[in-house]
């Protein structure tokens, strides 16, 4: 009777975890990823809270700031409070105007002052993150003075970064570094995640951008090689024809990409950076992100 009890148990127990497992093959990413968008990309009228009332309305996990904030940090911090929606992190707003390889020091040093100050804001609103473009290759400043000088910056900006919990997070773009603008669609993240690693810091990261390399190499291999390198995402499209454009419009390959996601294990933080609008706009991005990145 025992073993018959044992056995019958077993057969259910192993049911039951093919059902589980089958369920997890079928939809591999789900559940692994927090969705947001920018929070410039929220077109709906009205305060601050109800803006953020309408993300978590249509099922949005969370938003993403700009910083320095012209407002105070605490009515962004009050208002994510009352909708029940995180501020996972900041933008950088001002990294392309005052760069950590900007050629004098002054600049450099600005550059650094409004770093830090992203840190503490993002800090105060209970973000993880500060998204930085680290610098900027031309008008005078080779790829080697831009590695060499932000990483100099961002070296100064570890101290307080650790002490608050804030992540710095390099986001890949066109600021020519990394890449070869000239070069073909064929180029590796061996550059990035060689900087990463000179860096050497849990504090510094990857703010891995899907759609913005799409002209110079495989997003999808750009993630497998960046590896736990990568904290965040943004999500985004790009396509010969279309450039820029809304999320599974361009040439990425979204099946590849969800396989090099659920390669290396990723889970965290995904954030729309697209054109925003309305609140039918806003759930158009939701569904599109749904369908592409995640895999529903």
């Amino acid at each position: 009777m025992y073993r018959r009890q044992f056995l019958t148990t077993t057969v259910t127990a192993t049911a039951s975890l093919f059902a589980d497992h089958h369920l997890e093959e079928k939809k591999p990413n789900h559940g692994r990823f927090f969705l947001a968008v920018k929070s410039g990309m929220v077109g709906v009228q009205g305060t601050l809270t109800e803006k953020y009332q309408v993300l978590k309305d249509l099922g949005f996990d969370g938003v993403e700031g700009g910083a320095p904030f012209q407002n105070n940090p605490e009515d962004f911090r009050l208002a994510s409070k009352a909708a029940n929606l995180p501020i996972h992190g900041v933008v950088n707003g001002i990294h392309w105007g005052t760069k950590l390889s900007g050629e004098s020091e002054e600049e450099r040093a600005k550059a650094l002052q409004g770093l830090l100050k992203c840190i503490e804001q993002s800090h105060a609103i209970g973000g993880s993150s500060v998204l930085l473009v680290p610098g900027v290759v031309g008008k005078g400043t080779t790829h080697q003075q831009a590695w060499e000088r932000s990483i100099a910056g961002i070296q100064k900006a570890l101290p307080l970064a650790s002490k608050r919990g804030i992540h710095i997070l390099i986001e890949n773009v066109w600021n020519g570094m990394f890449y070869d603008p000239k070069g073909p669609n064929t180029q590796s993240a061996d550059q990035l995640k060689n900087y990463l690693d000179e860096i050497n810091s849990p504090w510094v990261g990857s703010y891995f951008d899907i759609g913005n390399h799409q002209k110079f190499g495989k997003p999808a291999q750009w993630i497998k090689t960046l590896g736990k390198h990568i904290v965040k995402l943004d999500v985004k499209d790009w396509g010969i024809k279309s450039g820029f454009s809304k999320i599974g419009a361009g040439d990425v390959d979204w099946p590849a990409v969800r396989e090099a996601l659920q390669e290396i294990d990723y889970q965290g933080w995904a954030t729309a950076e697209v054109g925003g609008g309305n609140k039918e706009r806003l759930a158009e991005i939701l569904e599109n992100m749904r369908t592409y990145l995640v895999g529903n």
